[in-house]
């Protein structure tokens, strides 16, 4: 079983109208170290329910004093309208370590990191910005961020402080789709990161072999900037994205029906049934079985299963898996495709 740490809420900072940063205080005795990019599961109950919900460091390891993770509210999001709405400072919350993959790793070769975000997948981007810009001098950070306005702007204020702190090594440029003239931000370009602006930001003489890229947020921005990227022959080793959806093609679903599967969890076998379009891990936190998960996009392991009999379909990963052997599966995106079907946990 996972070990989990419990963190104190010290300070919470409301960034815009919808989004608050979460401070909490390290732990004392057993510090949480992470690496910028990376995301921590909050684990919350509401309505005697437990839910785990995956949140990226806003803060840097080794820079912040404090754990930060940021939140914007979701419509009809019920972690997300809960942390804002509910949490207060003195609360304490139990988290899973961190996990993720979407970082710089060890010191690269490349001296420019292009970072792509919208709205709220500026979280991970802003961590990794910190750390390059007090930690490798020779690297630069081009910084292309998309909402509607200054209004709606995660860390606007912090974007501006790190571009006085470092005006020739952090290039930031703004995309607003709700645009308004301001003399104040004359890098700020109107509309949406598509293909084409994506391509003319790209056409300023840097090396393909010199450049990494990081993009965060939703799949339109995703397949724009990494079309352009291709056009452009960047190598896709030197291009990552962070998925916090898994994308369905409905075409995966035409041979998949209603199935009821057993699970052998904690000594006991439950039966579920499995809704065709459900995954196996929704049906069962829908039955308040408390199997372990955390991403819920096949990104982690948490949430793996090793299959004893009948047949399983993964759908939706984006990213190729191969630390699984054949009968192990991430039931975030796997579905039965009979009522054979027996997991063990």
């Amino acid at each position: 079983m996972t070990h989990t740490y419990t963190l104190k809420v010290i300070e919470i900072k409301r960034e815009t109208e919808d989004t608050v940063t979460l401070c909490f205080k390290q732990p004392a005795l057993r510090k949480i170290k992470y690496i910028a990019g990376q995301y921590i599961t909050l684990i919350v109950r509401i309505n005697g329910r437990r839910f785990l919900r995956p949140y990226s460091f806003s803060s840097c390891f080794g820079i912040d004093q404090h754990i930060e993770i940021t939140v914007k509210r979701v419509p009809h999001g019920i972690v997300s309208n809960h942390i804002v709405d509910v949490v207060k400072v003195g609360d304490s919350i139990e988290v899973l370590p961190p996990m993720g993959d979407f970082v710089l790793g060890e010191k690269p070769a490349q001296n420019n990191i292009f970072l792509w975000g919208i709205g709220s997948g500026i979280t991970p981007l802003i961590s990794i910005a910190k750390f390059v810009l007090y930690n490798n001098d020779s690297q630069n950070i081009h910084l292309t961020y998309g909402n509607r306005n200054f209004e709606s702007t995660i860390f606007l204020d912090a974007i501006e402080n790190l571009k006085k702190q470092f005006p020739n090594r952090f290039h930031v440029k703004y995309f607003h789709t709700k645009f308004e003239v301001n003399k104040n931000f004359p890098n700020v370009i109107e509309g949406r990161i598509d293909q084409r602006k994506v391509a003319s930001i790209m056409n300023g003489g840097i090396s393909a072999q010199d450049q990494l890229h990081f993009i965060c947020g939703p799949f339109g921005l995703k397949e724009s900037v990494k079309k352009a990227l291709k056009s452009l022959d960047i190598n896709e080793d030197y291009i990552f994205s962070e998925d916090f959806e898994i994308v369905k093609d409905p075409k995966d679903f035409e041979n998949i029906y209603t199935q009821t599967v057993n699970l052998d969890f904690e000594g006991k076998i439950t039966q579920i049934e499995v809704v065709k379009g459900q995954s196996i891990l929704e049906a069962c936190l829908n039955a308040n079985l408390e199997l372990p998960y955390s991403c819920q996009t096949g990104n982690c392991s948490t949430c793996k299963g090793v299959l004893q009999s009948g047949e399983i379909k993964m759908i939706g990963l984006t990213k190729e898996r191969t630390d699984l052997s054949e009968s192990e599966f991430l039931l975030c995106c796997s579905h039965p495709l009979d009522n054979e079907v027996l997991i063990k946990i």
